[in-house]
């Protein structure tokens, strides 16, 4: 199994993961055509679409998704501020399991500026148990078994304030940002406290491209955790599976 990053930013969020036979994609914000080229064409191995909230980035062709066919899963408050009715667009609820194929997904509630923002936790034999966690100031649940995280690490604190202070951001994109989006040393109190004993892989995903400094958040995240770490960046595949060869 593996991880095709397609978009890991505000430009737009896409990510694949897929083995020749199945497919879950999460976030639906990255041209159609690019997702098809993804999994070459094949769209009967697409299992799912799972989208965590309606911003643009994550949601943008979510639409061409249930027209070919694809089911596409939401919280209600993200369906409606869609505005998407289809048999395909499927509604999901924080803590209560379904399946899609032989992906199991749980989702749950995440801190952001949406109708109803979810992220997922996804289970499927090949590659045991991935948290997803993108848009998201604050991660108040603890995993178990987690082999392979994608977690949110927007932005430095220093870094932000360094670029309000120049007049790059202005201050109430700061205060939007604060209250939207992980800072570095969340996600490091985020990966401290869960047990990192069975991961394999831990992806630092959503980075900004202006308020942050990607090498130095990677280093601080092995540091902490002792794992490997990469930080996302579009075309970038990752082998997820279970075990390791």
């Amino acid at each position: 199994m593996k991880l095709t990053i397609l978009g890991s930013s505000s430009a737009g969020n896409c990510y694949i993961i897929q083995n020749q036979t199945e497919a879950l994609i999460l976030e639906a914000g990255i041209r159609f055509s690019d997702v098809q080229r993804a999994i070459d064409f094949d769209l009967k191995k697409v299992c799912a679409c799972l989208v965590s909230h309606e911003h643009g980035d994550h949601a943008s062709q979510a639409a061409l998704f249930i027209e070919h066919c694809i089911p596409t899963y939401a919280s209600a408050g993200t369906i409606e501020a869609l505005k998407l009715k289809s048999s395909y667009m499927k509604r999901c609820e924080a803590r209560l399991l379904f399946r899609a194929g032989r992906f199991s997904v749980l989702p749950f509630a995440v801190k952001h500026d949406a109708a109803e923002p979810l992220g997922f936790l996804i289970s499927h034999p090949d590659t045991g148990t991935i948290l997803f966690a993108s848009d998201t100031y604050y991660l108040p649940n603890r995993f178990a078994n987690l082999r392979h995280m994608l977690i949110e690490c927007n932005y430095i604190e220093s870094v932000l304030r360094e670029n309000v202070d120049s007049g790059l951001v202005p201050e109430v994109v700061a205060e939007r940002v604060h209250q939207s989006h992980m800072e570095l040393e969340t996600t490091l109190g985020v990966l401290r406290a869960n047990d990192l004993s069975q991961i394999r892989n831990i992806v630092l995903i959503h980075v900004s491209g202006n308020n942050s400094d990607r090498e130095l958040m990677r280093r601080r995240a092995i540091e902490v955790s002792g794992k490997n770490v990469v930080v996302a960046q579009s075309g970038l595949v990752i082998n997820i599976d279970k075990e390791a060869f």
